[in-house]
């Protein structure tokens, strides 16, 4: 596929105009196949130094033309299963990060070419804030995929967004507005692909499921025309990137002196329309016919993440909680409502022992507790464990100074350097008692029975529990019976506080059976 150079002509695949477009008619139907060509041919083109910096350029538009259909599907079928087996998920990601790497890689490549002395003819020339803005956009596409599996972010990334928008920026052409791609919404410039990379890395992804995060970055591209970026700190820019470090963006903090690679950015206007659609979205039930987020998405999807980037776009600090206490200790931890159920025998709530015959089959995984606050704790996940981590999971939890089991959900997911991950559970209970529960109407000696969790003993101050239901359980219409040590109770609904992949998590008025 590389070829070799011999005298002055290029021994490439696509050196001939002809056959570079057969290439491209030829390949595979099958998405993934079809990626995967287009990806090796990306790295070889860029390889091939005898190539003409304007005929390079073409090769790859070509390529990128035609991925792009490929690289929608692949994307499509990634999020449109929360939980797929690992050999699947892991095909899809390799494919879609791979082609997003080499993709950004090829663009640079003509830009680099093109600093060295390869200027290229007019048609060239004039293509290069097109070059810059989709190197841009492919390193955002590069970014993407990193953060859906929690980081880390190698900081050659940074340093290449950093790279090409100060190249683009130096030769006068990062503010014009060009078509970036054919099409709808194709048309932007250099400077507003920078800011939607750099707003991405600020949005805090690691609190989001990979669901939320791919509208997360649909809603930063629709709302990108409102965002600010300045030489010089204010009201609207509340984050800082140096376009020379390779480091990613952070908060300003302080008034500590920055160098002239220093560039001010944040949400602008951008955070005021976000928290009106979100406000319009509220009252009526609807999303603005005028909001575009390159798919269909419920209320309960986009309102979560829409809040989210609220709170991040924001120049104010997002305030913890609950301070964070640092300890060493470990903590058991069971997946998902199925297995925590196994673990604790709904026949026998007041028996909550790891070693009870329904612990049979389950499987329990032991974390590092690296620090807790009352709210939660973040641990560390060892090496090769937990493939089912991500943002919105529910689990089992007993450290070990506990008696008892507790229900917590995962909140937070980031990779370090060393491919550990660190997670943030927030801690629903520390006492998780097993339930029998039927629909109200039924005799309580007869009619379908399911089990849940009931997170505390006593109501709260609004006279509510909290319990943990199988996922669709809850109906805002039907109150339940519920059956714990052998006791009656009826449960009114209040409220869904959060629904997961397996589990409904809701708030219930409770009242004792006579």
């Amino acid at each position: 596929m590389l070829g070799f150079l011999t005298g002055g002509k290029v021994d490439h695949p696509m050196a001939d105009a002809k056959q570079a477009r057969e290439i491209i008619n030829e390949l595979p139907s099958d998405a993934l196949k079809a990626l995967d060509e287009i990806t090796q041919l990306l790295e070889s083109l860029r390889e091939t130094s005898a190539y003409k910096v304007e005929r390079l350029y073409e090769n790859i538009d070509l390529l990128d033309s035609a991925a792009k259909s490929h690289q929608r599907k692949i994307a499509q079928d990634y999020f449109a299963t929360a939980r797929q087996q690992k050999f699947q998920e892991n095909r899809l990601w390799t494919r879609s990060y791979m082609f997003s790497k080499e993709l950004s890689d090829a663009y640079l490549e003509c830009v680099d070419r093109f600093e060295s002395g390869q200027t290229g003819g007019l048609v060239f020339r004039k293509k290069l804030p097109v070059i810059v803005a989709r190197a841009l956009r492919a390193l955002t596409l590069q970014l993407k995929w990193i953060l859906v599996r929690y980081g880390p972010v190698a900081p050659q990334v940074w340093a290449d967004v950093g790279r090409v928008y100060q190249f683009g920026e130096a030769s006068g052409i990062a503010d014009g507005k060009v078509e970036i791609y054919p099409g709808a919404h194709g048309s932007g410039s250099a400077r507003g692909e920078f800011l939607k990379a750099l707003m991405l890395g600020v949005s805090a992804t690691d609190g989001l499921s990979p669901v939320r995060q791919e509208l997360a970055e649909r809603v930063i591209a629709h709302f990108s025309p409102g965002f600010r970026l300045r030489l010089q700190p204010g009201p609207g820019c509340g984050y800082c990137f140096d376009i020379v470090a390779g480091k990613p963006p952070f908060r300003v903090m302080g008034d500590k002196p920055m160098p002239p690679t220093a560039r001010y950015f944040g949400a602008g206007e951008a955070l005021t329309e976000l928290r009106k659609v979100e406000s319009i979205i509220r009252e009526t039930g609807a999303i603005p016919s005028s909001v575009d987020l390159g798919g269909r998405y419920d209320n309960d999807t986009v309102l979560p993440v829409l809040r989210h980037l609220a709170i991040y776009w924001s120049d104010d600090v997002p305030a913890r909680t609950a301070a964070r206490r640092q300890t060493a200790t470990r903590m058991t931890v069971l997946h998902g409502m199925t297995e925590i159920m196994r673990m604790l025998d709904p026949d026998n709530s007041d028996e909550l022992d790891f070693s009870s015959p329904a612990a049979a089959g389950s499987v329990a995984e032991s974390w590092i507790v690296e620090n807790a606050s009352d709210g939660g704790y973040g641990a560390i996940i060892p090496a090769a464990r937990g493939d089912w981590v991500r943002v919105g999971a529910l689990i089992g939890l007993k450290t070990e100074t506990s008696q008892r089991w507790g229900a917590g959900i995962i909140r937070r997911v980031a990779r370090d350097q060393h491919q550990q991950r660190r997670v943030g559970v927030q801690v629903l209970s520390n006492v998780a008692i097993p339930v029998r529960l039927r629909k109200s109407g039924n005799s309580v000696a007869s009619g379908p029975t399911d089990s849940g969790l009931l997170l505390s003993a006593t109501p709260n101050s609004r006279g509510e529990v909290g319990v943990v239901l199988r996922e669709g359980l809850y109906n805002s219409r039907d109150s339940l019976d519920m059956v714990v040590n052998n006791k009656h109770y009826l449960l009114m609904p209040s409220r869904l506080a959060e629904g997961g992949e397996d589990f409904d998590w809701a708030m219930f008025k409770v009242m004792a059976r006579s």
